[in-house]
């Protein structure tokens, strides 16, 4: 392996990836944003993993699985700062709340929420509760939600490669471009550790997150000619719904 490959794999990479992804206060290197993509899996096994220990110690205490549910979208939001719930609604209201281009992006940049991203975080939550109320109450939850807060950011870098970029600022755009390397390694290390927690059945649910990500990609070229950090989070989101759904 050559340098600037094994250079991709350190520590500060993880540390700017559970910087840039959760509120979690680490020490990041931000010149190194777009290559530490590779460890946005990561970042979402550190969420699921306190996520789940908050709620193991809720459910000894005696919560029922639904109440427990509700704390671990909770859990979530608090360690993220809700940022990927954002992107998931600006898309909403942007995607369907504009006729072109330029005013669809006014829209997404807008700290204002239409009825579009309402519905969206409405329907988003809801399908996220009962999916997981239902985990809660088998013997495998504890590595299932943790497999899936993981797989579940492994496409963005993915899609940081694939799509420019729709503004020629903001977030996404202050990150950079991974490089294919940085992509294919997010996606082969997710898929890892969704070996490792969930068996051979992460295969099948690859290939569904694999498809959905194509879908929301050609979606959010159509619509805003690219990707912005909304994109990214709302990408995350819908990953997350679907991996919750299937697997339960």
């Amino acid at each position: 392996m050559q340098k600037d490959d094994m250079s991709l794999l350190t520590l500060g990479d993880i540390r700017t990836s559970v910087a840039l992804l959760t509120r979690i206060p680490v020490k990041a290197e931000f010149e190194r944003s777009a290559e530490s993509a590779w460890a946005y899996p990561l970042a979402g096994l550190v969420v699921g993993v306190l996520s789940a220990l908050f709620v193991g110690f809720l459910l000894w205490l005696g919560f029922a699985p639904t109440i427990a549910a509700g704390f671990w979208i909770a859990t979530t939001v608090v360690l993220t700062g809700a940022m990927h719930e954002d992107g998931l609604a600006d898309c909403a209201d942007g995607f369907w709340g504009g006729y072109e281009k330029v005013r669809r992006l006014e829209i997404m940049k807008d700290s204002q929420i239409g009825s579009y991203g309402v519905l969206a975080l409405i329907i988003s939550v809801a399908l996220r509760w009962v999916a997981i109320a239902a985990l809660l109450q088998t013997d495998g939850w504890f590595w299932s939600l943790i497999a899936v807060e993981t797989l579940s950011r492994a496409a963005m870098p993915a899609i940081m490669h694939s799509l420019p970029h729709a503004r020629d600022h903001g977030l996404s755009h202050s990150q950079g471009r991974p490089p294919m390397k940085t992509a294919c390694l997010a996606i082969g290390l997710a898929l890892a550790i969704g070996l490792i927690l969930l068996g051979w059945v992460v295969l099948k649910l690859t290939v569904l997150m694999g498809l959905t990500t194509l879908a929301l990609g050609i979606l959010a070229q159509r619509k805003i000619g690219g990707q912005t950090g909304d994109v990214l989070g709302a990408t995350q989101q819908m990953l997350l719904v679907l991996g919750l759904i299937t697997i339960a």
